[in-house]
């Protein structure tokens, strides 16, 4: 994005890809229809970023949630609102999005070298390790958008980190966001209910209630819903080593309604049947009351003991601190080389806000590089 917005001004520009293919991570995004951004209000959507919401507000008002649909439709991609605000590409993949947009790049003279890997600088020179052996090259201005540290394989694995500490900027730890947690399931639930979704459930943790689904797994929980609750969620247990979750699997009805409709079931059916007939429990809902021995339907307790790790994350947190760039995203510490997208200290709950918030702090790195110039 950053170098569309460069090169749309006349800039020569270069990418540099450590993969033998461009956009690995884009691609995985796609794989679960390419959320490309949210419907929802402004205000609200900029509040997603939580304690970073206010230093990106600029960036996400530089290039709005419609900005980029209408990036993506110029693009081909034409766009829709799912029936949860969600923003899709018609076609719910990222390929035709992308080849799109490199047939656009190329038309622009961006030139893009594959299997290069950044390996800092050489006196003034960027330095890269190639098939051919080491590779100097030398650049006006420089823009970094080396992602986070989850899914290492797909190229970002936050290997840039010594190479800028090295140079004096400031980098908070990296920390996964967006994975799931573990808990100690009996086998026998385990091996039972692996795989299968709990729908239409709220989860509540620190004041905080989200609804949405989870999917169990055999280790844990994962899914939207636990997603949205795993920075405070992960915080807790690296405070407390646990995290207590409260799950409402009928957040549509009242706990009068729930005793109603049991209190009219038959007192010879079993509680499983009970459940099942009168509040359409899934089996998956009704084997967690028994793994629990909840008492609620409501309110139905679960002991978080761990988070996934960054190889399993849909993202990162940490990354380079605010305090270390200027609004432009420029490296206080080394000027004229700016750092984009998740290699900065920010994280966001899935539905959008990471793709915008990447596609967002490109194009505002990319302005200030031409205002500089």
């Amino acid at each position: 994005m950053a170098a569309e917005v460069l090169a749309e001004a006349g800039a020569r520009v270069a990418v540099y890809d450590r993969m033998p293919s461009v956009a690995r991570k884009f691609l995985m995004a796609g794989r679960g229809g390419l959320n490309l951004t949210h419907s929802e209000p402004m205000d609200r959507f900029a509040g997603r970023y939580g304690k970073r919401s206010a230093v990106l507000k600029p960036a996400l008002d530089a290039f709005t949630p419609r900005d980029l649909r209408a990036w993506a439709d110029s693009l081909g991609a034409e766009t829709f609102v799912g029936t949860s605000g969600r923003v899709f590409p018609k076609a719910m993949k990222a390929s035709p999005l992308l080849r799109a947009w490199l047939n656009r790049l190329e038309g622009l003279g961006v030139v893009i070298h594959l299997r290069h890997d950044w390996r800092g600088w050489d006196d003034e020179a960027l330095l890269f390790d190639t098939h051919d052996g080491p590779l100097r090259v030398a650049a006006d201005r420089t823009i970094l958008a080396l992602g986070g540290a989850s899914w290492p394989r797909l190229g970002s694995d936050g290997g840039w980190m010594p190479l800028l500490e090295s140079k004096g900027v400031e980098i908070a730890p990296f920390r996964p966001a967006n994975a799931g947690f573990t808990t100690q399931w009996t086998q026998h639930f385990a091996e039972k209910f692996a795989g299968e979704p709990l729908k239409n459930i709220a989860l509540s943790f620190g004041g905080k209630t989200v609804r949405g689904e989870a999917m169990l797994t055999r280790a844990g929980l994962e899914g939207g819903a636990v997603y949205a609750l795993s920075g405070p969620l992960r915080d807790a247990i690296a405070s407390y080593g646990h995290a207590d979750l409260m799950i409402d699997l009928r957040p549509d009805m009242n706990a009068g309604q729930v005793a109603s409709k049991l209190g009219r079931a038959s007192a010879k059916d079993s509680l499983s049947n009970r459940l099942r007939k009168a509040l359409n429990l899934s089996p998956a809902a009704i084997g967690l009351v028994h793994e629990t021995k909840a008492s609620d339907i409501k309110a139905v307790p679960l002991r978080l003991s761990a988070m996934q790790g960054l190889d399993r994350a849909i993202s990162s947190a940490g990354g380079i601190r605010f305090e270390a760039v200027t609004p432009g995203f420029e490296l206080k510490a080394l000027p004229g080389v700016h750092a984009i997208g998740e290699m900065l200290d920010w994280e966001a709950p899935t539905g959008g806000y990471l793709l915008q918030a990447s596609f967002a702090t490109a194009v505002t790195a990319a302005r200030d590089v031409l205002a500089d110039t």
